[in-house]
């Protein structure tokens, strides 16, 4: 068996984008719904978290997840730094949740009674239906974003057979929860 030629690694960028302006790019990616997630780690300075809508599931052995970070927030210099996370999927009446995190990073962390610490010293939120603990396994910049591989390491899931929350959705500008479909 022959193996497959490896892709380029570096970002190839055609010369002409004058067809497409980010204005463009952003209201199509706004019709694509994603899963509301708030990540946090701990730092020297305090607790970080931010807002992602970019969660993935990379791989099932080793569990492997993905999110980005965009090179501008406030949390990038935390995320670079940080050994571990917390993945928070957020369930639909934590909506108020994703607004804070995305908001300035002096107003994320101000109420504790929305928070604890791990043993392990990341900030983990209250009443978020399921967490995943990961350690930061890759940080790849590529564009005006880093991509965030983590190795979980805990998953947290209060959700049983019936979850008691209708996880939260993110399209198109708004918030919200999905409702299934008839067979």
């Amino acid at each position: 068996m022959t193996e497959a030629p490896r892709p380029e690694t570096e970002l190839q960028v055609p010369d002409d984008l004058s067809g497409i302006t980010a204005e463009q790019y952003r209201a199509s990616m706004r019709h694509y719904p994603a899963g509301v997630t708030v990540v946090t780690l701990r730092s020297p300075q305090g607790p970080v978290g931010f807002t992602a809508t970019s969660f993935a599931s990379l791989s099932l052995d080793p569990p492997l997840v993905s999110f980005n970070i965009a090179h501008t927030s406030s949390s990038l210099s935390g995320m670079l730094d940080a050994e571990s996370v917390v993945i928070h999927f957020l369930g639909e009446h934590q909506q108020h949740l994703a607004h804070r995190f995305s908001r300035t990073a002096e107003e994320r962390f101000t109420d504790r009674s929305l928070w604890t610490t791990l043993d392990t010293g990341e900030p983990v939120l209250h009443g978020t239906p399921i967490w995943l603990r990961a350690t930061v396994h890759q940080l790849i910049p590529i564009g005006d974003h880093t991509f965030v591989v983590g190795l979980v390491t805990r998953v947290h899931d209060n959700t049983d057979e019936k979850p008691s929350a209708a996880p939260l959705l993110y399209y198109n500008g708004r918030y919200y929860r999905p409702t299934a479909l008839g067979d």
